[in-house]
């Protein structure tokens, strides 16, 4: 069980959460919020954008790498299966090596790109698009039912918003936790359960949210 002695507010739905664990030899806290079940960190343990872009920096993402396309296929993959090469897409948080555009280019698709670090081309983002790919971003967002709006906004009715991240469960305890390689990163912030993503889906208008471990897909 987690403590009720200390609270704060979850910055996604709003809803109390309590302290759940420190880690990092305590200087690390993280909470769960006793709504929509997501574990975060505070404000206070948010890393800074110059030790954040150096973190994204020292990722190895070579497009070209057969594992790393491999690791991208569920998007790559739906999007294939939903899209066809007329329609406009953009990659949000594409990161140093954008592998997923990169897949889908080389099957014909257009895709755009916006990254605030990479690829700060803030004239995406006053287009709306078929389909947006968010993968192995949205556990970096400090605010995510605003991220979430953003991105909403930015797409067209019938469209569709792909993401990729590592879940926790509606359950998971602070052992368990503990022992999670997912939230050793540090620019990871905010860790998203099943009632989450179904949360996320009401607050921001979603017509629909399906996931497993592999994809999630937001649907307008």
């Amino acid at each position: 069980m987690f403590s009720t002695s200390k609270t704060t507010i979850c910055p996604l739905c709003k809803s109390y959460a309590n302290w759940f664990c420190d880690y990092f030899n305590d200087s690390v806290e993280f909470y769960k919020c006793r709504q929509c079940l997501s574990i975060f960190k505070t404000s206070d343990n948010f890393p800074d954008p110059v030790f954040e872009k150096k973190r994204y920096e020292t990722h190895n993402n070579d497009v070209h790498d057969i594992d790393y396309q491999t690791f991208v296929s569920p998007i790559t993959n739906a999007v294939k299966q939903e899209f066809d090469v007329s329609s406009m897409g953009l990659d949000y948080g594409c990161g140093t090596g954008p592998v997923a555009a990169f897949v889908l280019e080389n099957d014909g698709y257009t895709i755009k790109l916006y990254d605030p670090y990479f690829q700060p081309n803030t004239q995406c983002l006053d287009e709306c698009y078929d389909f947006i790919i968010c993968c192995e971003v949205m556990e970096h967002f400090f605010y995510p039912e605003r991220e979430f709006l953003k991105l909403k906004h930015l797409l067209k009715s019938d469209s569709k918003l792909y993401c990729k991240t590592k879940m926790i469960t509606n359950d998971m305890n602070v052992v368990d936790f503990k022992k999670w390689h997912y939230k050793n990163d540090p620019t990871h912030v905010f860790f998203y359960a099943p009632k989450s993503l179904k949360l996320i889906s009401q607050l921001v208008g979603f017509k629909s949210v399906n996931f497993d471990h592999n994809l999630i897909i937001f649907s307008t």
